[in-house]
């Protein structure tokens, strides 16, 4: 599997570099679990930069598990972030065997045995970001694509996210494809993450 380079728009490619390094991180909703732990469990989210060869430019490896089994993630990808000069693109990618990979985000020597063999595009998956003042935000591309089966229904993915250096907002739901009836996901509201690690310093200065 090979990738071409990131495009180079210079204002865009600024806001590509900035988004990179806020998502670059280990991320927590303690606070919220805490106050709420009928609603919230307690979640960490991990986007760990990729080695700049692997997408020949900026990639991640994300990680999401639940605090009380962090070698146990419920939901794993690979994505690539992509200059689209009005906004930032950023395509989604399923692992293949995807627990040998688990803790990848925290132990670099499992970040290393991923490859570009061992994912798979997941197309209608992407996300868009638009730079919004101090904060980015992000949505899944249009059209409704997006399946995941869950529960024995057909869904399609609803993801709305909002970024700033030290935080994280997000809400994922499943909308049932026949009656877009809600099926999955949060009925509480959004998930509300806090930087807790910074991995900015791994995003390389290509741009």
């Amino acid at each position: 599997m090979t990738f071409s380079p990131l495009t180079t728009s210079t204002t865009t490619s600024n806001d590509l570099v900035t988004l990179a390094r806020w998502m670059a991180g280990s991320f927590s909703n303690y606070k919220q679990a805490f106050e709420n732990p009928k609603n919230y469990a307690h979640i960490h989210v991990f986007f760990r930069p990729l080695p700049l060869e692997f997408f020949a430019g900026i990639g991640f490896y994300s990680e999401q598990v639940y605090d009380y089994d962090l070698w146990s993630p419920y939901r794993q990808g690979v994505h690539r972030l992509v200059d689209h000069g009005d906004h930032i693109y950023i395509e989604n990618y399923g692992l293949n065997d995807a627990m040998l990979y688990a803790g990848a985000a925290r132990e670099l020597h499992i970040l290393n045995t991923i490859t570009p063999d061992c994912i798979e595009r997941r197309y209608h998956c992407s996300m868009i970001f638009k730079r919004d003042g101090n904060l980015f935000r992000g949505s899944v591309e249009p059209g409704n694509l997006c399946l995941i089966e869950r529960h024995g229904c057909q869904t399609y993915l609803i993801s709305d996210v909002e970024i700033t250096e030290t935080t994280w907002i997000s809400l994922d739901q499943g909308m049932d494809v026949n009656t877009h009836e809600h099926v999955w996901g949060s009925t509480f509201g959004s998930l509300r993450f806090e930087k807790r690690e910074s991995f900015a310093h791994e995003i390389p200065a290509i741009l």
